[in-house]
């Protein structure tokens, strides 16, 4: 059964860096997509970053513009979102989600999410 891992979650003080992974496990899985998410407690999910089939297409939220950037091993099994700059208002649950379908993925439908890591952000 294919799970998405995430880690690399940890408290940080503002200005640090953190590098989020997340990764496939449980059998081949050839992503199509994969989306980083956050949420706050109180606030709705914010969808963060992407990174398509490949790695050719990725994007980030204009949140995080210039701080954040979204990759993958060669592999294609570890995502990662490397953030720089951290500030306390990027504290959050992070998740991945990603699916193998890419009218799912077109349509926003993920059919694989993770548990979360958590990312703290002190001033």
């Amino acid at each position: 059964q294919v799970q998405l891992v995430e880690s690399g979650g940890d408290s940080v003080q503002a200005g640090g860096s953190l590098r989020l992974s997340c990764t496939t496990y449980g059998g081949p899985f050839s992503r199509d997509c994969t989306r980083w998410f956050r949420q706050a407690p109180g606030k709705e999910r914010e969808e963060v970053a992407g990174i398509d089939r490949g790695g050719d297409a990725t994007y980030v939220a204009d949140s995080v513009k210039g701080r954040f950037t979204i990759s993958q091993d060669n592999s294609g099994e570890t995502v990662y979102l490397q953030m720089n700059n951290l500030k306390p208002d990027d504290t959050a649950m992070y998740r991945c989600a990603a699916d193998n379908n890419p009218v799912r993925c077109s349509q926003r439908l993920y059919a694989w999410w993770g548990r979360g890591t958590q990312v703290t952000v002190s001033s």
